[in-house]
């Protein structure tokens, strides 16, 4: 009906939004992704100036500027959270190529960032991907270090 994906396999990989390195949650210096509050997951601490990508093929469901919401063919509820309290630049230095209820395969690029402008806040760019919900059977495998923009870094 979405056209999601080719199989199943692909709807339980998740991927890098942007390129970095790979880091586990549980480094992250916010203490609701570190302690996992929200889900299992990653982080990535961007290294390029480029765009954001999907982590994940399925239906945006939500966009808020520096978040993303996304669920899968198969029930996961992903958010992609880009950068630590970024939430207070009121979107200014996002930009979005997508909308809720766009439908995308993982690694579309679907936004970018000015790292500049985070930077100048004084705030982190450590973007967080989070199994919020549905779809995952057992704790994350996650494969950690440098990964480019779409790489696959984990399987639900």
């Amino acid at each position: 009906m979405f056209g999601f994906g080719k199989s199943k396999e692909l709807d339980k990989k998740l991927y890098a939004p942007v390129s970095g390195e790979v880091i586990e949650l549980s480094s992250v210096s916010d203490p609701v992704f570190s302690q996992k509050m929200m889900g299992d997951g990653f982080a990535v601490n961007p290294d390029a100036q480029e765009g954001i990508y999907a982590p994940v093929s399925g239906e945006v469901v939500m966009v808020q500027g520096h978040a993303f919401g996304f669920k899968t063919a198969a029930g996961a509820e992903i958010l992609l959270h880009v950068g630590i309290d970024t939430v207070n630049l009121e979107g200014k230095p996002f930009t979005s190529t997508v909308k809720a209820g766009d439908t995308v395969t993982a690694g579309d690029k679907i936004g970018t960032v000015d790292w500049a402008q985070v930077e100048a806040a004084g705030l982190e760019k450590t973007t967080m991907v989070v199994v919020t919900g549905g779809g995952q059977d057992s704790p994350l495998a996650i494969d950690l270090g440098q990964k480019a923009a779409g790489e696959a870094v984990a399987t639900l």
